[in-house]
């Protein structure tokens, strides 16, 4: 009898538990922080959680620190060559992104893979590179205006959460991994972090 009770109290409790508090794709939603008393020290959680996202090749491949774009999971230099050219970062006259990225997702004909694409597809400003920075170093640039292209926190937030450019992460295309989660959770996760003091993790 006792055990009957004891594992009908179980399923009762995760029941009642919100289906949102597990884990979307090996990301975790911004509630499964709120046991955190200490506001800081959530708030570096959360932007932890985010890092796997920031940190994954879909995001870094168009963060450099120099003017090359990188490809693919294994993030190797952009095949042609091609560079950033200006602060616009959409390339070289004569080698646009756009030359070859398209408005969308293209497969290759005859094998398999993609040619990713976008509207706005371009490199991030060089002063948003990322390639190699560790993650308190990246959290620090994306909180400066120096550094973020003159963003607030609610405008962080905004282009992580709804930036059709960042979704591209969860829909790159075949050949390529997606980024953990969804940009809804993402995008639930920055303002978690901005709500909690927007703090970044040591290191």
């Amino acid at each position: 009898m006792r055990g009957s009770w004891i594992l009908a109290l179980g399923v009762a409790l995760a029941m009642a538990a919100p289906a949102h508090s597990q884990d979307v794709g090996g990301l975790k939603p911004a509630d499964s922080f709120a046991s955190i008393s200490d506001e800081t020290a959530r708030s570096e959680a959360l932007f932890a959680e985010m890092g796997k996202v920031i940190a994954h090749p879909r995001c870094l491949n168009c963060h450099p620190r120099d003017d090359t774009p990188r490809q693919g999971d294994a993030m190797r230099v952009h095949k042609p060559r091609v560079v950033r050219h200006d602060e616009t970062g959409f390339g070289a006259p004569g080698m646009r992104c756009t030359t070859c990225h398209n408005s969308k997702n293209v497969p290759f004909v005859g094998s398999s893979g993609s040619i990713p694409g976008n509207e706005v597809w371009h490199l991030a400003p060089v002063e948003m590179g990322w390639i190699g920075a560790p993650l308190s170093a990246i959290c620090r640039q994306i909180k400066d205006p120096e550094t973020n292209g003159g963003r607030s926190l609610d405008e962080i937030v905004q282009h992580m959460a709804s930036d059709p450019l960042v979704g591209w992460a969860w829909n790159p295309g075949e050949g390529r991994q997606a980024a953990q989660g969804t940009q809804d959770v993402f995008g639930e996760l920055a303002r978690a972090w901005v709500a909690s003091g927007a703090h970044c993790p040591q290191g």
